[in-house]
């Protein structure tokens, strides 16, 4: 099964809890928001990238370590987080 991520950068505070918690997929960029790492900006700020279900449970760890939730992790288009 593929599932998504989904981040909506300008909602972002820069925490850096996601690159903390998964240096794999996210790092912080010069203007101390998060970065999506290898993603395809879909519309606007929004980001997503795909990954397999090997890679579920640390990525849903980091989408619960977000406190502003800017961070969402879908399966089948079912949001999850």
């Amino acid at each position: 099964m593929v599932y998504k991520y989904n981040f909506i950068r300008d909602e972002c505070i820069g925490c850096s809890a996601c690159a903390a918690c998964n240096p794999e997929f996210w790092e912080m960029a010069d203007d101390a928001k998060s970065v999506l790492l290898n993603s395809n900006n879909v519309k606007d700020d929004v980001f997503e990238i795909d990954f397999d279900e090997d890679k579920l449970d640390l990525n849903m760890e980091t989408a619960e370590s977000c406190p502003v939730n800017c961070i969402h992790v879908y399966d089948d288009e079912k949001k999850l987080i």
